[in-house]
């Protein structure tokens, strides 16, 4: 025992020097004051590295002593928590990670003063919120390499917003609350401290508020869905003149709205590699075909609670594994599984506004969209969960995390947060050994909070903001400010001789890749060459707003090649996916995965 608290103090001070916390001089001791905004803090020019293939710190210890929470269920101890920055100066209501391994946060902008100011004097005047001029920001951009942040400009309301990035890597962030409900955003990446968001002159169609994005094969953003907003429209247009014509009604949107309760907002989108759209609202779902506007096909309805907001539950695509990587032999395109968790029961929304909190759904649901006739397998969670987030880490596996096990989605509508992460495996046969409880936080993150997944396999974690305006005293749940890394069990040092470095990629220029084409990556390993469960994996990053990952996408690529170049170096030769309908052009994560431990990711660009 006393050894191993020796190696787990060791790991402590290893984790201080990789992820240091750093010091504001010219911040108040006491920050979380409500309309009391911080100095801006923007980090120091960096030196000039390559955008595909970054220097991310090393993961330290996958233990720590971390208080108990009281969420229900048999604990096994795994993962690490790491607090970031103790105030960013606004809750992380969005967030979408960047190929330049930054990241962008937002909140809203009709909730006060944040507490961090815009830099040079500059101000917003508000026309959608309580304050006539706004100096303070209400986004900002997270560099994940240095730990910092410096505050960006929105000009319009984003509250509740929605965003898909295009194959160029530009954010393309829509809608919002009143004065921006019908906006066009654009953030470009940038490696200095000059890129800012850009608001086009061009609005959508529709207003569009609580609406789901998603990246087209074809490089088209399709906007779904929205309060009172039963229809769908296209980034770009299809003409420069924009109108009526451009909007289409979608019939389901309106058929799953629930009188007082709506249950069908921020709907579940996954595109199929067919090409068209999986669409998921309340407990109904279908094969939509957006350009001939038809449902192609309705599936029978999850058992169990609601699954939309304010009932919100959240939903993955699970690996898309291509042939040879474990698809079905003779399956021309890999098999499509859709899977949903949490959620709360019809009525639970209105309950809550009375004081009563509902036990949240415990259950997730597989369909198998592909099967000639699916239906929804149902699983057990560990614990009740309404507001969950859900990714898909680099192996293939699952992480559930945020939310509370009563209530609903709303302010203030949600009790007793759920601390403890899952992680679920989803090619485990025996569905008892699917789920593992892992180490709890000690940040309750509930409505209005977010999750996406990092190149280093870390997920980053932030917001939480239950309450109409920012409260930070007062309440039984303050207004989140922090960031927090969740560093998953594979990132402990015991896994380092397993762990996978990437050298080179040998086949494309500029790690841009084409459809179809083989290419070989250069890794170097531990004691042991790679095993039978050696893999190399491809991953979109997610919007991630509302319990909902847009667009992340999961790609098991088919290893087509294995060469030993030295006693450390291993080079396998993989092909890229076939069609754009299967992975759509843009940037993707890349892993090389030894035995169920991912290496960092590197960028490449589907092109």
């Amino acid at each position: 025992m006393a050894s191993q608290k020796h190696q787990s103090f060791i790991f402590l001070i290893i984790i201080m020097l990789v992820f240091p916390f750093p010091t504001y001089s010219s911040i108040s001791s006491s920050p979380f004051q409500e309309n009391n905004p911080l100095p801006f803090f923007i980090h120091p020019s960096l030196p000039p590295r390559s955008e595909f293939e970054p220097e991310l710190p090393q993961a330290p210890s996958d233990s720590a002593n971390i208080p108990p929470s009281s969420s229900s269920g048999p604990i096994n101890p795994g993962g690490l928590w790491i607090l970031l920055q103790k105030s960013i100066g606004i809750s992380a209501m969005h967030m979408q990670l960047l190929y330049n391994n930054k990241v962008v946060i937002f909140d809203r902008t009709d909730f006060g003063r944040s507490n961090i100011s815009l830099p040079f004097g500059r101000c917003r005047f508000s026309v959608d919120g309580k304050l006539r001029i706004d100096c303070t920001a209400h986004s900002v951009i997270y560099d994940i390499v240095t730990n910092t942040f410096r505050p960006l400009m929105v000009q319009t309301d984003v509250w509740c917003s929605s965003a898909a990035v295009n194959p160029d890597g530009v954010l393309v962030q829509t809608g919002g609350y009143r004065g921006g409900a019908d906006k066009i955003r654009l953030f470009t990446p940038c490696n200095n401290d000059f890129c800012d968001w850009i608001e086009l002159p061009q609005n959508l169609t529709v207003r569009r508020w609580y609406a789901s994005n998603q990246i087209l094969p074809d490089g088209r953003i399709i906007i779904v869905g929205g309060r009172r907003a039963f229809s769908y429209e296209f980034f770009p247009k299809n003409s420069v003149f924009f109108s009526n014509a451009e909007v289409y009604w979608l019939q389901f949107l309106k058929e799953t709205s629930d009188p007082r309760e709506e249950n069908n907002l921020y709907p579940f989108l996954h595109l199929l590699p067919d090409g068209n759209l999986f669409v998921f609202a309340n407990q109904h779902s279908v094969i939509l075909d957006y350009v001939n506007n038809k449902i192609l096909r309705k599936f029978p309805p999850i058992p169990g609670e609601k699954r939309s907001y304010p009932s919100t539950g959240s939903s993955v695509l699970l690996p898309l594994r291509l042939p040879g990587s474990g698809s079905r032999l003779g399956s021309p395109s890999p098999e499509v599984e859709v899977m949903i968790c949490g959620g709360a029961n019809g009525g639970s929304y209105i309950q809550a506004r009375l004081g009563v909190y509902v036990a949240a759904s415990k259950s997730c649901g597989r369909l198998r969209v592909t099967d000639p006739d699916p239906e929804w397998e149902m699983e057990t969670m560990p614990m009740n969960r309404v507001m969950p987030d859900m990714l898909l880490l680099p192996t293939g596996d699952v992480l559930i995390l945020n939310g509370a096990s009563k209530g609903s989605a709303g302010w203030e509508l949600a009790d007793d947060p759920v601390l403890h992460p899952v992680l679920y495996r989803p090619s485990e046969m025996d569905p008892q050994q699917r789920f593992t409880v892992l180490n709890p936080t000690v940040n309750p993150r509930l409505y209005h909070s977010a999750a996406v997944l990092l190149p280093d396999g870390r997920v980053l974690v932030g917001g939480s903001n239950p309450h109409a305006l920012y409260r930070f005293t007062g309440v039984k749940y303050p207004t989140d400010l922090t960031l927090e890394a969740f560093l998953p069990p594979y990132l402990g040092p015991q896994y380092s001789q397993l762990r996978p470095s990437i050298l080179t990629f040998e086949g494309p220029t500029d790690n841009i890749i084409s459809y179809g084409q083989q290419f070989s990556i250069t890794f170097t390993l531990g004691l042991h060459p790679p095993g039978q469960d050696f893999r190399v994996t491809m991953i979109a990053p997610s919007f991630t707003t509302h319990s909902f990952a847009m667009n992340q996408r999961l790609v098991m690529l088919d290893v087509v090649g294995y060469q030993q170049l030295s006693a450390f170096a291993f080079k396998v030769t993989v092909c890229a996916p076939p069609t754009r309908n299967i992975a759509p052009p843009g940037y993707y994560m890349t892993f090389a995965v030894n035995g169920g431990i991912p290496s960092t990711g590197v960028w490449i660009r589907m092109k």
